[in-house]
């Protein structure tokens, strides 16, 4: 089995010296036995027993040598034990949150060994609002299946204070977002998160950006973005990486590109240009780093997909009063031609979720001819009619794999409706890229999976197997452990994921989901708070 060739016996004298005999000694509340643990970091993997007591890891060593018992005990023999996975950016707010409690429990994370989910993410996905500790008050008091940390979303923040308008803020109102954003802070929000792509966020400036990012970097946090381009929409990829620079060093804050890709036919074959960006940034002392989904289509909607940010301004309604106007719907037409033709045509479209059941589980290209009109009224009926989700195929296999390589790339998922990812992202990178295309190796997999990403954002106490961190933990068959959702069937759960730990309790147990709600939130500790 591939996994034990990464056993390094220097490795283990370490991990077992860590470890004092007293310690040693206690009983355990589950052990888990024989695995090769992979700790977090980005060392090789030792056979070790892993002990879990109140929640939290108390044992790593040989339990049979310290006379280590337990009160449930699994044998892990020829399995991979880890930290439990940290996504860094979701949209499972909305589970997290439903009056159902078969939904909180989360499982799309769960069953991959997601342990630990942000969201808040491209300026707000329903989460990432001001009142971080109200919103964490109700989820606790129902119970959630994952630990959630949160953004405070500018996307939240400014619709709350100018609607859905195209303008840029008074000065009274520019004070009112920076006072939310704080606020959001000093409840343990982890950063500023933006979504400069999507409408209403898209209408602002730079600047205004930068002044609520300080009140985040007042406050020890993070800004993370989904960049304003990704493609050539509008100031272009490289233009768009370029802000976030500008953004973090006249903030003085850390920065993190969201879902880092290039995409659509004007920039593939451009990782390496961004590559050589971040590197330079990062050696002249801003620290950067990027989360990316293992997916060669991105997960959107016909709306941002194709539509002009002007033609969004105002809302929906609005939106379709232009689409009607005898002068502004052909201009509206033109420009999604334009954007379709970026993300590589109607073929590369799959329509995969909403409430135009019709035309869902076929591309833009097959809806148009059924429908015998051109593939922009196509979606101009779907929009009229609702919209839809799409899986848009817009990346490069080179490019995937150039930014997965990168030092500063964690594992992410981006998970959303109409996506596997949002179910099997965890999973996809590990068969595909681990085990079936050894793109990057099983430690590797896992240390930016966990370890890096706890670091990365300051997750303390968590992200590694070690005495005294939080027992998030997962045990996963190296040989089933993979992906079932597909594009087309996006919501199955995956399988592998033998055990689930979170806060020392069984989600997962022998491959099947327990019911526990045993999530908590993870909250970022401010530094500059009254």
């Amino acid at each position: 089995m591939f996994i034990t060739k990464a056993v390094a016996a220097t490795s283990v004298v370490a991990l077992l010296a860590s470890v004092s005999p007293a310690q040693a000694q206690q009983a355990m509340d589950v052990l888990i036995k024989g695995g090769v643990v992979y700790d977090g970091g980005a060392g090789a993997g030792v056979v070790a027993d892993v002990g879990v007591k109140d929640g939290k890891i108390a044992f790593v060593g040989d339990a049979a040598k310290d006379r280590v018992t337990a009160a449930t005990t699994i044998e892990a023999r020829g399995r991979i034990v880890s930290p439990g996975f940290i996504d860094p950016h979701t949209h499972y707010f909305e589970d997290l949150t439903s009056p159902d409690p078969a939904v909180r429990r989360n499982l799309g994370a769960a069953m991959q060994g997601v342990t630990t989910v942000f969201v808040g993410s491209d300026g707000g996905d329903g989460g990432g609002g001001p009142d971080v500790k109200a919103t964490f008050d109700r989820m606790e008091a129902l119970g959630f299946g994952t630990n959630t940390a949160t953004w405070v979303g500018f996307g939240d923040v400014r619709s709350r204070v100018l609607g859905e308008s195209d303008r840029a803020p008074t000065a009274a109102e520019l004070e009112a977002m920076k006072g939310m954003v704080a606020s959001a802070m000093c409840q343990g929000a982890l950063g500023l998160s933006t979504g400069l792509f999507y409408p209403p966020q898209s209408y602002a400036k730079t600047a205004e950006v930068i002044e609520l990012a300080k009140e985040a970097a007042k406050r020890g946090g993070r800004y993370d973005s989904h960049i304003r381009d990704e493609s050539t929409y509008t100031i272009g990829l490289k233009g768009a990486v370029q802000e976030v620079f500008d953004i973090g060093q006249a903030a003085n804050i850390p920065v993190n590109i969201s879902h880092i890709k290039a995409l659509g036919v004007d920039v593939q074959g451009q990782s390496g240009e961004v590559i050589a960006m971040v590197e330079a940034a990062r050696a002249a002392g801003l620290q950067v780093s990027a989360d990316q989904y293992p997916w060669l289509a991105s997960g959107s909607s016909v709306a941002d997909a194709l539509l002009p940010r002007w033609a969004q301004a105002d809302g929906g309604e609005a939106t379709l009063r232009r689409l009607a106007d005898p002068a502004l719907g052909p201009k509206i037409r033109a420009e999604m031609a334009e954007n379709l033709r970026r993300r590589g045509g109607a073929l590369s479209i799959l329509l995969t979720a909403g409430p135009v059941k019709a035309v869902l589980g076929k591309t833009l290209d097959e809806v148009a001819a059924e429908w015998k009109v051109d593939p922009i009224e196509a979606a101009v009926r779907i929009l009229l009619q609702g919209g839809s989700h799409i899986a848009s195929f817009n990346q490069s296999e080179a490019d995937v794999k150039a930014f997965m390589r990168q030092p500063w790339v964690m594992t992410s998922s981006d998970g959303s409706e109409g996506h596997p990812r949002k179910y099997a992202s965890f999973a996809e990178k590990y068969a595909k890229y681990v085990k079936a295309e050894k793109a990057i190796s099983l430690s590797d997999f896992i240390h930016r999976s966990t370890g890096l990403t706890a670091d990365t954002f300051g997750l303390t106490g968590r992200g590694y197997l070690r005495r005294g961190y939080v027992a998030d933990v997962v045990v996963l068959d190296p040989q089933t452990y993979g992906p079932k959702a597909t594009y087309v069937q996006p919501e199955l759960l995956s399988v592998g994921a033998e055990q689930v730990l979170v806060n020392g309790r069984f989600v997962v147990r022998d491959g099947e989901p327990t019911g526990e709600l045993a999530g908590k939130r993870v909250l970022h500790s401010p530094a500059s708070c009254d």
